[in-house]
């Protein structure tokens, strides 16, 4: 189905000039004079993009965009303005606007957003489905969804997990920080016998050395219900970095690991719990105990089954799997469109050692889908602490004869986009790569000849009707 724009403005001349730029692009449209005649009219259908001045009697730009996304927060909305400061262009984004368009702008440029905009429409709607399915389905959207990858290192943790979820026994999560030893701790839960009740989550590094045993066990001159053991009753106790847990502590989890029972700080009864626990470290446990820093009876103990989360570097081929999944979900959280990664772009972060492993490449696809402005992400929109971080540097222009500022060969840059292709899973490569080398050959080259046609046709090595009808079917001016 087509889309449906309205247009609200209190200008006639405004009006007029959409009036015809969407009759003449066969875009189907609707009037009005007010945002309160486009409420009125909400009553009754909704639109697929509305453009509106900011400034108009009534109800104005910002305050329409506010009920709008009350009634459909999927609409996207086009701010126009006369007053182009920076107040206003705040004010609308923060509303929540698909875009900002000064006046006077150029109507192609106003249709092509419009088309962007309605693009846009159509990918929120195909998220908000998506996202209903699995909720319809009793499958909650959770972070776990983000244990993701094809890889043989992945697909061994995935066997691991198959194996040990319907277990009662410990178990401990090895891996680098960033890694998802987390997402595999609640995954597990999740899959368990225990998912109807809670999955309690600590992480030792992150709290006060001196509160950690009252957090665990509780205080006996307090409410122990309060407790971290507690609130898990019947459920699971993830314990991250349990590397940092204070040696008095770890010998009470001894005791819950091998007794079903604890005593709280300050108590003399000990205290019956039904919990599963689950630990992680991101340090050599067997070094600890060397170093006299944990009790070995708790390694042993917890050291039953044990998954090994490998490092992202270990996994570079899951990047565009990640990636996508990253900024998709990005996307569905700030309501805007999925960005893409050029091949140019996935070839780089595949290539890079990620000390922040899985973590580092979710904040960067969140980073570039609030940061970069068009659809396609290049090289240049990485932020340059990241490009820089391991003393490299990107390669942002060559010529045709393989002159570039870095010296980089077009015939390599053509291996990185294959490379990059073929990582992202895309197949018949072929027939997008072929079009555009002719379309950067004809262009160049008629450039060159200032638009002579049959001095192109010799240079290039084709007859003058070759190059007439390549011109013809790459839609070339």
């Amino acid at each position: 189905m087509d889309p449906m724009i309205w247009v609200v403005d209190d200008d006639n001349s405004i009006r007029f000039v959409f009036e015809k730029a969407l009759s003449v692009n066969h875009i189907h449209f609707r009037i009005f004079e007010s945002g309160d005649a486009a409420l009125e009219a909400m009553k009754e259908e909704h639109p697929d993009v509305i453009i509106t001045d900011i400034r108009m009697p009534g109800t104005d730009g910002l305050q329409l965009i506010n009920e709008v996304h009350k009634i459909d927060e999927n609409i996207p909305v086009i701010i126009m303005t006369a007053h182009s400061d920076l107040t206003a262009a705040i004010d609308s984004y923060e509303s929540g606007t698909f875009e900002y368009l000064p006046k006077p702008f150029d109507v192609d440029q106003a249709i092509a957003v419009i088309r962007r905009a309605a693009v846009h429409r159509v990918n929120m709607l195909r998220l908000a489905s998506e996202k209903n399915s699995l909720q319809n389905q009793n499958q909650a959207v959770t972070d776990d969804a983000e244990i993701i990858g094809k890889s043989p290192a992945m697909q061994e943790v995935f066997k691991c997990i198959g194996r040990i979820s319907k277990t009662q026994l410990p178990v401990l999560i090895h891996g680098e920080v960033g890694t998802g030893r987390s997402l595999v701790a609640a995954t597990l839960h999740n899959h368990s016998n225990r998912s109807h009740k809670r999955f309690v989550a600590l992480n030792m590094s992150s709290m006060p050395q001196e509160s950690i045993q009252t957090e665990i066990f509780g205080d006996a001159r307090l409410d122990i219900n309060n407790s971290a053991l507690m609130q898990a009753q019947g459920g699971t106790l993830f314990i991250n970095e349990i590397c940092d847990m204070p040696m008095e502590a770890q010998t009470r989890m001894l005791q819950v690991l091998e007794s079903h029972e604890f005593l709280p700080v300050g108590g003399s009864e000990p205290i019956k719990v039904d919990v599963r626990v689950l630990a992680a470290t991101s340090q050599d446990l067997e070094q600890k105990i060397a170093e006299g820093t944990f009790v070995s009876d708790l390694y042993y103990r917890l050291n039953v089954i044990n998954v090994n989360m490998p490092p992202l570097r270990n996994r570079n081929n899951d990047i565009p799997m990640l990636a996508k999944h990253f900024l998709a979900q990005a996307a569905l959280e700030n309501r805007t469109e999925p960005k893409k990664l050029t091949s140019e772009v996935l070839v780089f972060l595949c290539r890079q050692s990620w000390p922040g492993n899985v973590r580092q490449l979710k904040n960067l696809c969140k980073y570039l889908t609030i940061m970069v402005t068009g659809r396609d992400i290049q090289l240049v929109d990485l932020p340059s602490e990241f490009l820089h971080a391991n003393g490299g540097q990107i390669k942002t222009s060559t010529s045709i004869n393989g002159a570039s500022r870095d010296n980089t060969s077009w015939q390599e840059l053509l291996r990185n986009w294959v490379d990059g292709r073929l990582k992202a899973g895309e197949h018949d490569i072929l027939a997008e790569a072929v079009p555009e080398f002719e379309r950067v050959m004809l262009e160049a080259t008629l450039a060159f000849t200032g638009n002579h046609k049959q001095e192109s046709a010799r240079l290039l090595g084709w007859g003058r009707n070759t190059l007439t009808r390549k011109i013809k079917d790459l839609n070339l001016k």
